[in-house]
């Protein structure tokens, strides 16, 4: 069960929903406007998702006061910014607003699309048949043909493209062009021209009098039909995250005065009874007060078999009842629950930002300036010595590049891999917590492991127990050590007052209680100093162990834990643990080893004990007798050695070297610091998460890396294409009506590339 208090980041954020970003340098001019109000200490600005996180100074105390700086800000750079509250009514608002916003494009599309296809038949249906050109010759004539056309495309770029025009113009005033820009340069210039030849043919030479009509109105439309497809596309690598708000119930059975009663989840408080039937789904976060049922958990764990819950078991919201009735106290709602809270994180990844992300920006922030600069010295370039009519060809040309340069699936190559990715992972049981996790477990050289609640399943029991001192018999031992024990939280300390409750020994108290992480703990009862702990933490208080290797050595070549107890100094008792490995430990170290990964243990156990877990495990190096911060020095001395770190863990002694790797993972079943800690969690404690989370992260690296070379490749290509060099040698063209198609099918194929991550599988020994 994860922890409750997941993600509880108390740095002020604040998040807005931005309307009218088109390309990566809407996304760059966005960012850098929200960055300049003053508190702001961060703004992240996300296409795909077409979101804003905003972090803030230490010294900004109310995020309030600022937001309408942050709207006005925005406004400023010409885009709309409305306030993400995370209430539902805010979510429904947005998300109707955004099936309005589909509604809308879809219906431009269509009007722009019908008015098209007359002026495409018209003047490209004349030059490619005879026939029609005759048609139209004896018919409404060429003249009249041209002014039909003119009126038709008018009315589709005041109509359907009007949008191009109202964004991207004033865009290049504050002397910062987009796509909406290069799009209205494009589109604007075939039309002017056009509108020259047809009603002012006298201004141009008599061999550069021809229309552009069906460039313009084709390059609209075609671009219009790419947003379209581009945003359906768009919607479906958010199906995690619409996958996850779909598991919470919107009402609860609650119980009143003995009487189960519907009630709407909005409205049900911590404290309530509630009463879950077969097949039903729990609605909230609470403990089980009555029934012993089997919840299927896998919507949380990504695990498919369903649980075990009995008497004060935690029960996790948006989890499915598969047999009997059962009740449970609420202790968890709205906004507080694990799967609320799973949600924000999945949110949270997806609108991070990767190291890789910083180059595009780069590149981006000077790609358009660029393009327009190529544009002119292309017009430039074929109106002095290009054939004639250069002016015809100069327009022309210098269109096609302004068009197929347009860097829309530059801005969406990182973001819509990471959405698609990262809510995969969630689904799997995985969840980065940070987003920039992502990039860097794709580079993990070396795992390293947490032996005791991490590769065993942390529910160790005591196997044996040697009384050394005659004075003293084995209740008496056992009592003491369980009472001094039972102030930690260490599992091999549960263990020990497991045996002395199961032995119903009376507890005396226990006072100056002392621990030393991950080492031993110290107390005095029954006004007896009592040490115990391993065998080096023994060492250091002066105790000699010397004389019980040999039964030491035994004990640890079974895989046993050997504890020691002193007495007012004095080596009195000795007990041995055993806690049983998991499951999927094995598995998860061989799939990471056919991953290419080295795998270590580092461990404050003994070493013939952590020896025989390796071994059985299979594990290539081990680290024994290692404290808290001896774990931090070994992950260090690794670095050392240029590996790139992941280390695994679950306990409060592990959130050191959770929060010193490179990369730190946490079991979903551990401890609220060590999540914390950790910037990968595994909703259960099946370790082939840790396989599945690297499966993850190259495959979405990958595809990162195929949707930015696609994007700029195709740039790179056909940007010269479209400027004419291949003219001198070919006689080859590009149309500004093939470089309007071109481009909207750049940005439709990295959203579709992007989309084959929905197919990672959890990771497998096949």
């Amino acid at each position: 069960m994860l922890v409750q208090t997941l993600n509880s980041d108390t740095t002020p954020q604040v998040e807005l929903a931005i309307k009218g970003m088109t390309c990566a340098s809407c996304v760059l001019r966005v960012e850098k406007a929200l960055a300049k109000v003053p508190g702001v200490a961060q703004a992240n600005v996300n296409l795909a998702t077409h979101r804003a996180s905003l972090s803030f100074t230490p010294s900004v105390t109310d995020t309030q006061s600022l937001i309408p700086q942050l709207v006005k800000a925005t406004e400023d750079a010409g885009y709309e910014a409305s306030v993400l509250n995370g209430d539902k009514a805010t979510e429904l608002a947005l998300a109707a607003e955004q099936a309005n916003e589909a509604v809308t494009l879809k219906r431009s599309f269509l009007v722009a699309l019908a008015l098209t296809l007359p002026v495409f038949v018209l003047e490209m249906g004349s030059h490619l048949f005879p026939f029609i050109h005759q048609l139209i010759h004896d018919s409404i004539g060429m003249q009249r043909s041209w002014w039909l056309q003119a009126l038709l495309t008018t009315l589709i770029l005041a109509g359907p493209g009007r949008s191009f025009f109202s964004k991207g113009f004033p865009a290049l005033w504050r002397l910062g062009p987009d796509m909406n820009s290069l799009v209205a340069l494009g589109a604007s210039s075939a039309w002017l021209y056009s509108m020259v030849t047809t009603f002012m043919p006298q201004w141009l030479p008599e061999g550069a009098r021809h229309v552009y009509f069906e460039a313009a109105a084709v390059i609209v439309t075609l671009i219009l039909l790419g947003r379209l497809l581009e945003m359906r596309a768009r919607g479906r690598t958010g199906s995690a995250i619409k996958h996850l708000i779909g598991l919470q119930p919107r009402q609860a059975r609650v119980m009143v005065n003995g009487i189960p009663t519907d009630v709407e989840i909005d409205l049900v408080k911590p404290g309530d009874l509630i009463l879950v039937r077969p097949g039903e789904k729990v609605a909230t976060d609470g403990v089980i007060s009555e029934g012993q049922p089997y919840l299927n958990e896998s919507m949380i764990t990504g695990e498919p078999i369903p649980v075990t819950k009995h008497l004060g078991d935690k029960v996790t919201a948006g989890t499915l009842n598969t047999t009997t009735s059962f009740t449970y106290r609420t202790t968890h709602t709205g906004a507080q629950t694990v799967l609320a809270r799973i949600i924000r994180m999945v949110e949270n990844a997806q609108g991070a930002k990767l190291p890789i992300q910083a180059v595009v920006d780069r590149v981006t922030a000077r790609f358009v300036p660029a393009i327009m600069l190529c544009a002119l010295l292309t017009f430039v370039t074929w109106l002095v010595w290009g054939p004639a009519p250069s002016l015809s060809y100069a327009l022309v040309n210098a269109v096609a590049v302004l068009i197929i340069a347009c860097p829309c699936a530059m801005g969406l190559a990182t973001p819509t891999s990471i959405m698609v990715g990262t809510g995969r992972a969630a689904e799997l049981g995985v969840l980065f917590r940070q987003g920039d996790a992502l990039q860097r477990l794709r580079d993990v050289t070396v795992i390293a492991f947490d032996k005791t609640g991490t590769l065993t399943q942390g529910k160790p029991t005591l196997t044996d127990l040697v009384v050394l001192d005659p004075l003293h018999d084995r209740a008496t031992v056992l009592g003491w050590t369980a009472a001094m024990q039972l102030h930690s939280e260490h599992p091999i300390a549960q263990a020990i007052v497991a045996a002395a409750t199961a032995e119903k020994l009376a507890l005396p108290a226990a006072s100056d209680f002392m621990a030393t992480s991950g080492a031993g703990v110290a107390a005095t009862v029954s006004n007896k100093a009592l040490l115990s702990g391993a065998q080096h933490f023994m060492r250091t208080h002066g105790i000699d162990t010397q004389s019980q290797n040999e039964l030491t050595e035994h004990w640890a070549a079974q895989g046993k834990t050997p504890i020691y107890l002193a007495v007012d100094g004095k080596l009195t008792a000795m007990m041995a643990v055993s806690d049983p490995i998991k499951p999927s430990a094995a598995q998860a170290i061989s799939a990471l080893k056919k991953l290419g990964i080295h795998t270590v243990m580092i461990t404050g156990d003994h070493p013939r004990t952590a020896q025989a877990v390796a071994s059985q495990l299979g594990i290539d190096e081990v680290h024994a007798q290692v404290l808290p911060e001896g774990k931090v020095d070994q992950l260090l001395a690794l670095r050392e050695k240029n590996h790139v770190i992941a280390f695994v863990g679950d306990g409060i002694n592990d959130a050191p070297a959770l929060a010193t790797a490179d990369v730190g993972i946490a079991i979903g079943t551990g401890t609220d610091v060590a999540i914390e800690a950790a910037s990968v969690v595994l909703m259960s404690d099946n370790l082939m998460g840790v396989a599945t989370a690297v499966n993850v992260s190259r495959s979405t690296l990958k595809n990162i890396h195929q949707n930015l070379f696609w994007a700029f490749a195709y740039n790179v290509a056909l940007v010269p294409v479209a400027a004419g060099v291949l003219y001198p040698s070919f006689g080859v063209l590009l149309s500004p009506v093939f470089a309007a198609g071109a481009m909207a099918c750049s940005s439709v194929f990295v959203v579709m590339n992007a989309l084959r991550l929905r197919q990672i599988k959890a990771a497998t020994l096949s």
